[in-house]
C-alpha cells in the first residue's frame, strides 16, 4: 500500500503546507510546471520517491532533470504522467492511442489549473488533475490532491485546498 501526493503548476512557489499535507505520503508526483529545480530538492525532503514531468513553463535544470511524460507501475497500476493531456473527452492529440496500447490505469496531468477528478468509461482510466498548487495563475482555489493505491485498487482519494489565490 502506497499514500501518494500529487500536485502541479507550482510555477516556483513554495508552500510550508505541501510539507505538512505529505508528510504521510510514500511518493510525491508533480505534474510538470515545476518552475525552480528547488521545488522538487525540497519534495524530496518530504517522500522517499518524487517522480515529476516537465511542464511548458519548466526550463534549465527541471527540464534536464524531467521528461515531458512518466510512465510507470506502482502496486500493480500502470500511471501515465504528463503536464498537458488533456481529459476525458478532450484528449490532446496522440492520447488516446497511448490510453489502448499501454494498459494505463491512471492518467495524471496538469497545465489547466482546473482540478479535476474523472472516470474515463471508455479507456477504464482515472484521470487526475490536481488543479494548481502555486499562486501564479488565475485559479481561485489552490489545491493538492492524495490518495492511496493499494494493490489494484485507487481508494482514499482527498482533495486539499490551500487558500484563494493570495500569498497572505
Amino acid at each position: 500500500m502506497k499514500r501518494i501526493g500529487i500536485l502541479s503548476d507550482t510555477h516556483s512557489c513554495w508552500d510550508d503546507r505541501y510539507a505538512v499535507h505529505f508528510a504521510d505520503c510514500d511518493e510525491i508526483w508533480h505534474a510538470g510546471d515545476v518552475g525552480d529545480i528547488s521545488i522538487i530538492t525540497r519534495l524530496e525532503e518530504i517522500a522517499p520517491v518524487v517522480r515529476a514531468v516537465a511542464g511548458n513553463i519548466d526550463h534549465g535544470d527541471v527540464r534536464r532533470r524531467c521528461n515531458e511524460v512518466e510512465e510507470f507501475e506502482v502496486e500493480g497500476i500502470k500511471v501515465w504522467m504528463t503536464h498537458i493531456g488533456g481529459y476525458p473527452g478532450r484528449y490532446a492529440v496522440g492520447v488516446r492511442p497511448i490510453l489502448r496500447t499501454h494498459n494505463i490505469n491512471l492518467m495524471v496531468t496538469g497545465h489547466s489549473h482546473i482540478l479535476k477528478v474523472m472516470w474515463d468509461r471508455e479507456h477504464d482510466v482515472l484521470h487526475i488533475n490536481p488543479g494548481a498548487a502555486g499562486y501564479h495563475g488565475w485559479q481561485k482555489e489552490r489545491t493538492l490532491v492524495k490518495l492511496t493505491i493499494d494493490g489494484n485498487n485507487m481508494k482514499d482519494l482527498e482533495v486539499i485546498e490551500l487558500a484563494k489565490n493570495t500569498n497572505s
